[in-house]
């Protein structure tokens, strides 16, 4: 019989009935099992609907958090059996709508994510609150758009257009332009880093997909100079030229820049998907011998195998459920 078929009633923590276990591991020592059923799972979360591929009576979801979003982890496995005419009424403040709402959107819970996000547009809020929701939901997507459009309904395309063509400076899209292009491109990382941490406007551009888009184009950009410049070292006779310390180096200092820029933008999961793909290549030019022949080739290699072990850390914890 299909699991998503199961007509049976069910209670939230019910261990009678109980057919998948999820353990909320944290350090505080709090509860941390609870007993769920396979078909609510299923069909009200994309995120269990993929663990539970394989399903098998018993089984067992691992899932970290804190001890500050511990009760908020709860109320969601609690809302996943609600009807849905009772969600919105069940939602009492903004914090916990909001703190709710990431977490819906972290496991995929549409229906959740749709009455969060009405309950948000519709309640009233305080300036103090309005800080923690533009906080909170900028980093969304385009899910959230309604409630940034409650926040600060004027037109953003000004600002999006201004943001958008100093990322395509900054990372380069549209390959190497003028003598005066590092000018240019300093200046435009100078900008994005200040749009993002003191313009008001832009965390609000920063959720749409197009703007997203194009980071991540110049994410691919930065990553593909980078790795296509420090493979030609190989090639060349003379590693003494400034020229090409100073190439290689700006590259460098493109790849911290951005490493820095996405996590602002909650795109850090795809730098250390980007920089997983070209590491091999890299490993290869930094083992190199002939990078030895020059003191800025030995400056290159320490700053690159900093970074490496760096992006092995968190290429590790990617593959942990962050919350």
């Amino acid at each position: 019989m299909d699991i998503t078929e199961v007509a049976k009633p069910c209670k939230f923590d019910d261990q009678t009935t109980s057919d998948v276990i999820v353990r909320l591991r944290n350090c505080e020592g709090r509860p941390d099992k609870f007993y769920t059923h396979s078909n609510i799972l299923i069909n009200k979360s994309k995120f269990f609907a993929d663990q539970l591929t394989c399903f098998e009576s018993g089984a067992c979801i691992e899932i970290h958090c804190s001890n500050s979003n511990y009760d908020y982890h709860v109320n969601l496995l609690r809302l996943l059996y609600l009807p849905s005419d009772l969600l919105l009424e069940s939602l009492v403040s903004v914090k916990s709508a909001v703190e709710i709402l990431q977490l819906a959107v972290q496991f995929d819970c549409e229906e959740i994510t749709k009455v969060c996000v009405q309950y948000l547009e519709a309640i009233p809020w305080e300036d103090k609150e309005e800080e923690i929701i533009l906080k909170a939901v900028s980093k969304l997507g385009q899910v959230a758009m309604p409630i940034l459009a409650r926040i600060q309904p004027v037109d953003l395309k000004a600002t999006k257009n201004v943001f958008v063509s100093a990322v395509r400076f900054a990372t380069s899209i549209g390959g190497p332009g003028p003598p005066f292009v590092d000018d240019l491109k300093t200046s435009a990382q100078e900008q994005v880093e200040y749009m993002l941490t003191k313009d008001a406007e832009t965390p609000l551009v920063t959720a749409d997909d197009e703007v997203k888009s194009v980071m991540k184009m110049g994410l691919s950009q930065i990553c593909s100079s980078f790795e296509k410049g420090l493979s030609s070292l190989l090639l060349e006779p003379d590693l003494t030229s400034g020229t090409l310390e100073d190439k290689i180096m700006h590259g460098v200092s493109d790849v911290e820049w951005i490493s820095n820029i996405l996590p602002k933008m909650d795109l850090m999961k795809d730098f250390v998907s980007s920089w997983a793909e070209i590491s091999s290549k890299i490993l290869v030019v930094v083992e190199d011998k002939k990078l030895d022949s020059s003191m800025w080739g030995l400056k290159t290699k320490a700053k690159i195998a900093k970074d490496m072990a760096t992006l092995h850390k968190e290429d590790e914890a990617s593959f942990r459920l962050k919350m």
